[in-house]
């Protein structure tokens, strides 16, 4: 028996436009029709998801309703099904699970899949490799679910996380596109460096100034003032599309759609809620600031990395934005970040106005120093991965960070 270790096939599956498929089985009517899901046109929101006939116009995911109404006033917009998702994307899983046992859920409307081990189970005599059988399989899994409960998906096969997910966005719509082991550079380089996981619009505009467009570019830096000063996404990139550590898929993460590699430094980790309606009670608007706080940390967290420095994001009902930074010991303690967030908040907030956004963030990240413990000691586990563990056996919702009330300045003590 051959001790070789399998190779790595992972599988991202994306439900296209899922929110807006469900609503066409809802509604076959709305088959072949310009649909948005999401905030109702004169209400404050964003687009939930839209379908092909619209995006033509330029509507796209969490774009403004103002502005997807601006660009296509014609189209049907809804509110969205309460109650009719969910069961839609379980009923996706228990598909996904006839194929591989290892399933994890990233969101509502995506699921990573490992097919590593499974070559034999469907190698058939007309596949000329396992890689071909592999991907065979998941062109019979996606139309699976396309006959069975009528909702079209794309799937994406690599060696990695992020080139399953790259390809997957790759195949829509409809589709299936493998990457085998070997082919990585010829799929990426000539990416823009937006579709890589994780790089977002803010890093994305430092690298086009510095004239590095692509993946490519980026993962092959000369030496000089650009490796210098981005040689560490570099490598992070290079790792990740090379999947130069071997990886395997864990448990379910909550369906979030924010997408956090491990180890990542780069960049920040942010979030911010946009109130359906301004509020002016101070408790509310503290509850979503230590709401947001959990997440952040949560994020960080789940990346194996701390933030030196906390931001804060202030929005009044009148637009006028106010931001404020602090930069102390790293963390990714909810308690910590909370407490500056909130201290900033109460120093920054001047005005007795309603508020309409607020954002919390951490930067400056870094990896924690890895300290010697004593062989005879044990290691002590921090209440923040306490939580992270009863989360993720129990659900995110499942415990929060607490408060006394009435809401006091204790957390500032």
């Amino acid at each position: 028996m051959s001790s070789e270790p399998p190779l790595p096939r992972l599988c991202c599956l994306d439900l296209d436009t899922f929110f807006v498929s469900v609503e066409r089985l809802l509604n076959p009517d709305l088959v072949g029709k310009p649909v948005v899901v999401g905030a109702m046109p004169g209400n404050r929101g964003v687009v939930t998801a839209c379908s092909y006939e619209v995006r033509e116009f330029g509507v796209r995911s969490g774009m403004g309703i103002r502005e997807a109404v601006r660009l296509a006033p014609h189209a049907i917009f809804l509110p969205g099904t309460h109650g009719s998702y969910s069961p839609y994307a379980k009923k996706v899983k228990a598909i996904l699970e006839r194929y591989t046992p290892v399933v994890q859920t990233a969101s509502i409307d995506e699921f990573f899949l490992d097919f590593a081990h499974c070559e034999g189970m469907y190698r058939t005599a007309g596949d000329i490799d396992d890689d071909a059988a592999i991907e065979r399989t998941v062109h019979r899994m996606r139309q699976d679910i396309q006959d069975e409960l009528g909702l079209p998906a794309s799937a994406g096969i690599g060696a990695s996380r992020s080139v399953a997910k790259i390809a997957s966005g790759r195949a829509k719509p409809a589709g299936v596109c493998m990457v085998r082991i070997g082919q990585e550079w010829d799929f990426a380089a000539g990416l823009p460096v937006r579709k890589m996981p994780g790089i977002g619009p803010v890093m994305e505009s430092k690298l086009r100034a510095a004239g590095i467009d692509t993946l490519g570019q980026l993962m092959s830096l000369p030496p000089g003032k650009l490796r210098h000063r981005f040689g560490r996404l570099s490598m992070s990139v290079r790792g990740r599309i090379f999947a130069e550590q071997r990886q395997r898929l864990g448990c379910d993460r909550p369906a979030f759609r924010e997408h956090d590699p491990q180890g990542l430094t780069v960049g920040s980790i942010s979030n911010e809620r946009t109130f359906s309606a301004d509020v002016h009670d101070t408790a509310k608007i503290e509850a979503q600031l230590r709401a947001l706080a959990e997440r952040v940390c949560w994020r960080a967290r789940s990346r194996d990395i701390l933030g030196r420095t906390v931001h804060l994001r202030l929005r009044y009902s009148d637009f006028h934005t106010i931001t404020r930074s602090r930069s102390g010991v790293p963390t990714n303690t909810d308690r910590d970040v909370f407490r500056i967030a909130l201290d900033m908040m109460r120093t920054a907030r001047t005005r007795d106005l309603p508020i309409r956004l607020l954002g919390v963030g951490l930067s400056n990240l870094q990896k924690p120093k890895k300290q010697v413990e004593m062989s005879f000691a044990l290691p002590t586990p921090t209440p923040g991965h306490a939580i992270d563990d009863i989360r993720q056996k129990f659900g995110y919702d499942a415990i929060r960070l607490g408060v006394s009330k009435p809401m006091k300045s204790r957390w500032l003590a």
